[in-house]
């Protein structure tokens, strides 16, 4: 095998390992979006759980993180806003990225 051909795996590899990790960020990320949702709805225990999963289960119905904030932004309607729900996804990307990386 040459040279180029090993470069080539490498960063194949580096890439699959890359987006793996994006997608655990993005879920666990939701995950806490969905818990901090379901608190302010109200919802506890199992109601809580089956709202966390619909929130995580959204990001799968198109590319980027607008599916989700608009689920949680009509879900929560006045009680919270845009800015307020945007934080949140950013902070709780922050600490879910810290988490998955110390995991790693």
């Amino acid at each position: 095998m040459n040279t180029f051909e090993d470069r080539e795996r490498a960063f194949e590899a580096k890439f699959a390992h890359d987006a793996a990790l994006q997608f655990k960020v993005e879920a666990r990320r939701n995950k806490m979006l969905g818990r901090w949702a379901a608190e302010l709805l109200g919802k506890t225990g199992e109601s809580a759980d089956k709202y966390v999963a619909d929130v995580i289960r959204e990001d799968f119905r198109e590319p980027g993180d607008e599916d989700v904030y608009e689920k949680i932004a009509q879900d929560l309607g006045d009680r919270s806003d845009e800015e307020t729900i945007r934080g949140k996804m950013r902070e709780f990307f922050q600490s879910a990225k810290q988490e998955v990386l110390e995991a790693e």
